[in-house]
């Protein structure tokens, strides 16, 4: 599998020389240093280690910064690790950059959700809430019943109800590559891609 680590920056508008306007997310994607590379022969199995951004050492336990010392690279803000990646006479310390990607080609991003907090479960699951008439005043966004009272004399594990909302990972697939600008490392997506400006994403092309 081939992919880089880069970073939300915002959506924008693309036209095409037809006229065409596109909604696009504007993604910083790599430059990616390769950290590491394991083989079947010595790990069992195949991956590339990517490192992205640049991280404050004062951020960072030591022996994260023993072992980036050793390897004469800065600690990586994000690191992750590809199974199955081509190596082609990569190595450590290599760089790979978003010309990798081309204009057309279909993608998946995975993303951080925007953390919602506390919320109702007409926000967080998209209830329609009670009536509004015969006197009910305090039922317009309440989740009704929860459970039976003679049978299952319980609430049912994994009900719908009121929680935290968002901050999970999500992947969103076949999402199309619009256009590839190597000079500034900025990616154009057609539609949108989850998390918030500046958050941190992964990029997977697809087979």
């Amino acid at each position: 599998m081939i992919g880089l680590l880069g970073k939300k920056i915002g959506m924008t508008t693309y036209f095409e020389e037809s006229g065409n306007a596109i909604p696009c997310t504007v993604v910083e994607v790599g430059p990616c240093t390769v950290t590491k590379i394991k083989t079947e022969s010595k790990d069992g199995y195949n991956s590339v280690q990517l490192g992205f951004g640049v991280k404050r050492e004062k951020n960072a336990n030591k022996p994260i910064i023993g072992i980036f010392a050793k390897l004469k690279l800065p600690v990586p803000r994000y690191i992750r690790e590809i199974r199955n990646y081509p190596i082609n006479g990569l190595e450590v310390g290599s760089t790979v950059k978003v010309d990798i990607f081309q204009a057309g080609e279909k993608i998946k991003v995975s993303g951080i959700t925007k953390g919602k907090g506390f919320q109702g479960v007409v926000k967080r699951h998209g209830f329609g809430g009670g009536v509004r008439t015969h006197g009910q005043s305090d039922r317009e966004r309440a989740p009704g019943s929860i459970g039976g009272s003679s049978y299952p004399s319980r609430v049912w594990k994994g009900q719908r109800m009121a929680g935290r909302m968002g901050g999970k990972k999500i992947t969103v697939r076949n999402l199309k590559v619009v256009k590839v600008i190597p000079d500034s490392n900025l990616m154009l997506i057609k539609g949108a891609i989850p998390g918030a400006n500046t958050g941190f994403i992964e990029i997977y092309k697809i087979a």
